[in-house]
């Protein structure tokens, strides 16, 4: 694996490879590596030739008030674990050069960029839509590869694609989930045992939400209502939301139907957590 630090030399690289015939699948990431960002990989090289991915945490898209500075940041475990993944080349580039002194330049999502995460979160999505267009417009990958479990993310960076005309396959990979069912999340080291244990209930809810509406149970009130019912149950769960939604475009629907996702923000303690379950 090839660690590449700079700009021009990742753009080089990239258009080489797709001068020879070559395909390029590409994993974004913040770092602070786990088995859900190793499937993505795994995904990736089984289906390109070459795969890249790159470590950059964003500060576009955290909010003051957000934990941008004790974000992970394990360089080096993580790039063990990208060589053990047999990852072509890194791409390991640091915020000044992804934003230079004068950048002023940034991509808005209006709608789907102000609901759910975007309402919770103000100016999150625009951070980290302009930083997906930079990596694809420096990588100009073939693939992208990103987890079900940032579900909005994907359905953003899905119609930033198409609204854009990039020539890229956006491809999500389902939620990857420790043996009890936590979502793997970056965020996960911030939880204490306690945490960890009461944060099991976020999946276990979308379960009941699935099961409500596989029973016949259509109605999204009453189905959100028994949610956060059964989330009363754990007092260090503070819930920000919990929505059911097309998944294409993220409109709430009114009767849930199987082609319907639950979405669900809380915090565990201090950390914020979301996950879903496509019905």
């Amino acid at each position: 694996m090839k660690t590449v630090f700079s700009l021009e030399p990742i753009r080089k690289i990239s258009s080489e490879l797709r001068k020879n015939g070559r395909t390029i699948g590409f994993i974004p990431t913040m770092g602070a590596l786990h088995q859900g960002h190793l499937k993505l990989v795994k995904e990736s090289k089984n289906k390109n030739d070459v795969t890249i991915v790159s470590i950059f945490v964003n500060p576009a898209q955290f909010s003051p008030t957000e934990d941008l500075d004790k974000y992970p940041r394990p360089f080096e475990q993580d790039k063990k674990l990208l060589e053990q993944g047999k990852v072509d080349y890194l791409f390991f580039p640091n915020a000044k050069i992804m934003y230079p002194n004068d950048f002023q330049t940034y991509v808005t999502s209006n709608k789907l960029g102000n609901i759910l995460e975007g309402k919770s979160r103000p100016g999150h999505f625009s951070g980290m839509a302009t930083v997906v267009l930079k990596l694809f417009n420096l990588v100009q990958p073939t693939n992208a590869y990103f987890g079900q479990k940032d579900f909005q993310q994907s359905v953003v960076v899905k119609h930033m694609v198409s609204d854009l005309n990039l020539p890229i396959n956006v491809n999500v990979v389902p939620t990857v989930r420790d043996k009890e069912g936590l979502a793997l999340s970056s965020r996960n080291i911030f939880l204490s045992s306690q945490e960890r244990l009461q944060a099991l209930s976020l999946y276990q809810s979308l379960l009941l939400g699935k099961k409500l509406i596989s029973e016949e149970n259509k109605n999204v009130q009453m189905i959100k209502t028994a949610i956060k019912n059964y989330l009363q149950e754990y007092k260090l769960i503070c819930l920000d939301y919990i929505e059911i939604c097309n998944p294409k475009n993220l409109s709430p629907v009114k009767i849930a139907t199987n082609k319907s996702v639950i979405l669900i923000a809380a915090y565990a303690g201090k950390t914020r957590l979301i996950d879903n379950i496509i019905i």
